[in-house]
C-alpha cells in the first residue's frame, strides 16, 4: 500500500493546519473522519449531496477525476471555486495533496 501525505487547512478562525497519511484509493473525507476532523457529510459519503465540499489547493492531479454527478452538486455548494471538489469523491491515485476545508460553522447543528 502507498502511502502519501495530506495536508488539511481550515477557513474557520483558530483551526490549525493538520497532515494526515492517505493511501491510495482513499478518499478525503475518509481521512478527515478518521482522524477527528468533522467534515459534514449528510448523504453519507455517496456523492448525494455538497456538504463535504472541500478546496484542492495543491495536488489535483493526484486524486480521480471530476464526474459530471460530482460536478452538479458543486453547484449547489456554499461559494464554490475552480478548484472545489467533494471530498468523499476525491479518491487518492498518487502523490501528495493539499486541501482547505470551508468554514463548516454555517451548517445547522453544527
Amino acid at each position: 500500500m502507498s502511502l502519501h501525505k495530506i495536508t488539511i487547512n481550515f477557513e474557520e478562525k483558530g483551526k490549525p493546519q493538520a497532515q494526515f497519511d492517505i493511501a491510495v484509493g482513499e478518499n478525503v473525507l475518509d481521512v478527515c473522519l478518521d482522524n477527528g476532523i468533522d467534515l459534514q457529510h449528510n448523504c453519507g459519503g455517496v456523492c448525494g449531496c455538497s456538504t463535504c465540499h472541500v478546496y484542492i489547493n495543491k495536488g489535483e492531479n493526484h486524486v480521480q477525476e471530476i464526474s459530471d454527478k460530482e460536478e452538479d452538486f458543486i453547484d449547489r455548494a456554499i461559494s464554490p471555486r475552480i478548484n472545489s471538489r467533494l471530498a468523499c469523491q476525491c479518491i487518492m491515485i498518487d502523490g501528495d495533496i493539499e486541501v482547505t476545508i470551508p468554514d463548516q460553522s454555517q451548517f445547522l447543528g453544527h
